[in-house]
């Protein structure tokens, strides 16, 4: 498989718990292209991790340092890259994954297994208090937005990575034959017309 330019193969999203690190570098892995995830380079940019940041200096800073990530992610990174669980509810981001036309993975997860995954407390700011509840309320509001994004959605339930990165390369696999037979099309209907004009 080869990277795309400067622009990634697949980008995952999903709530916390849905495996999206894991899985990126699975599938990054299988593709034999570089694993991307936006947190990470959010706390490099900032120095520190993302729950010193929203402790710090607050979430509206964090959104901040996410967007630039995000953004400069998916004009730069050419491989597999996953998304923190809120980056797709700024307006901009999801203008940006329709408008480049970019192969979107939402990994969806129960609480069963996000609470199995992550134990729903550590470094986990926004699941400060009750952390179930936090979880479900945190889902409700983000699932519209994740399935609306979404060119597709994979459940990770009861699934070992291995699995749904099976699935997520298929994905891959297909989204690339399609734009390849995409350009082959536009391509011959170019030479027809170039071809009626001599």
């Amino acid at each position: 498989m080869t990277a795309s330019g400067g622009k990634p193969l697949v980008v995952l999203i999903g709530p916390m718990g849905a495996g999206k690190t894991t899985i990126a570098r699975v599938v990054a892995e299988r593709l034999g292209v570089p694993a991307g995830d936006s947190d990470a380079d959010v706390e490099a940019v900032a120095g520190k991790p993302v729950s010193e940041i929203f402790i710090d200096d607050g979430e509206p800073v964090f959104r901040e340092l996410e967007r630039a990530a995000v953004a400069r992610a998916l004009a730069e990174h050419d491989g597999v890259l996953a998304l923190g669980g809120g980056a797709v509810l700024d307006p901009l981001t999801e203008r940006d994954l329709a408008a480049g036309g970019h192969l979107v993975v939402f990994l969806d997860v129960s609480i069963g297994d996000a609470a199995r995954r992550i134990g729903l407390n550590r470094d986990r700011p926004l699941l400060l208090g009750n952390p179930r509840a936090q979880w479900i309320s945190i889902m409700e509001r983000r699932r519209p937005v994740y399935e609306r994004v979404a060119s597709a959605v994979v459940s990770t339930d009861g699934r070992a990575p291995q699995a749904i990165a099976d699935d997520v390369v298929a994905l891959v696999t297909a989204h690339e034959a399609a734009g390849e037979a995409a350009g082959k099309s536009a391509g011959e209907a170019a030479g027809e017309a170039a071809g009626e004009r001599t």
